[in-house]
């Protein structure tokens, strides 16, 4: 482990970023260059005292999870990411498209979005990375899922909450489109990949996804607008947009309403509920 090399390259990062870069205020009385420690432990999602003591070349060895959250916080790319885990003493993550290693482009996109703009970032299995505070208001906080569970296609078989969010007239289409984008991926990433996992787990688990696979349709994509059924604001019909990532496979899903509609209005409305209302 290179402490000395790892506290600079810290700090040299830190300082590079501006609060306008990560989504945060810059406030009139700042004289920091760059970020605080406090502002960058937070976005680090570790304590202040723990970051200090690496930028001052004390405390342990960073852990491999430890890293990778430093990695996203100082919206590292793919090859700083890289270097970061050998001057702490880690073998670096394997590239490719399995790395939920966000790019700084897209983060720097996602981190602009206001805190009334639901929005989300996820890979090409359907499984969130990120989402804005009225994301996690909208849909729940997706993130917190585990194993397969992640991916929103498997919980659309296994687990009857997620449909319950979605306009019914809709469930059908949702099915196939589901089915027909992991057939796809399974074809395109190959037997040993893990969309070929997912469905060897839901095969057996759900008689509709085994019709519908069965069935081997493919290119079925998502409608631009998507129609949600909120436990606390009711219907709404929101405009999707998309930003691809084809290097990383990942995708920043937008959610917007037409002003002066009223989905519009229970998008104002939901940013003052929040998150709790899903709870």
């Amino acid at each position: 482990m290179d402490r000395a090399g790892l506290a600079q390259f810290l700090r040299l990062h830190r300082e590079a970023l501006q609060p306008e870069d990560v989504g945060l205020p810059r406030g009139r009385r700042r004289r920091t260059n760059g970020l605080r420690r406090e502002e960058v432990a937070a976005l680090c999602h570790m304590s202040t005292d723990y970051y200090a003591r690496l930028e001052r070349q004390r405390g342990p060895q960073p852990s491999v999870q430890m890293l990778a959250s430093i990695a996203q916080g100082l919206h590292l790319s793919l090859a700083e990411r890289d270097h970061l885990f050998r001057l702490a003493g880690q073998q670096p993550p394997a590239r490719g498209l399995v790395s939920e290693h966000i790019s700084p482009g897209m983060l720097r996109v996602f981190d602009r979005l206001a805190d009334d703009t639901p929005a989300e970032i996820v890979t090409e299995l359907g499984e969130t990375l990120r989402q804005t505070p009225l994301g996690v208001a909208l849909t729940g906080d997706t993130t917190a899922y585990t194993g397969p569970a992640r991916s929103i296609g498997y919980r659309w078989f296994t687990d009857p909450a997620t449909r319950r969010l979605y306009a019914p007239e809709d469930h059908a289409f949702l099915s196939r489109m589901f089915t027909s984008g992991l057939r796809e991926n399974v074809t395109l990433r190959g037997p040993g990949s893990r969309a070929a996992q997912l469905a060897d787990l839901l095969l057996p688990q759900s008689e509709e996804f085994r019709e519908l696979w069965n069935d081997h349709q493919v290119g079925i994509h998502p409608n631009e607008v998507k129609r949600f059924v909120h436990p606390e604001v009711g219907p709404l019909e929101l405009n999707c947009q998309t930003l691809l990532d084809p290097i990383q496979s990942h995708a920043l899903l937008v959610y917007t309403a037409a002003p002066g509609s009223e989905s519009y209005e229970k998008l104002q409305l939901l940013s003052v509920i929040g998150a709790p209302a899903l709870r």
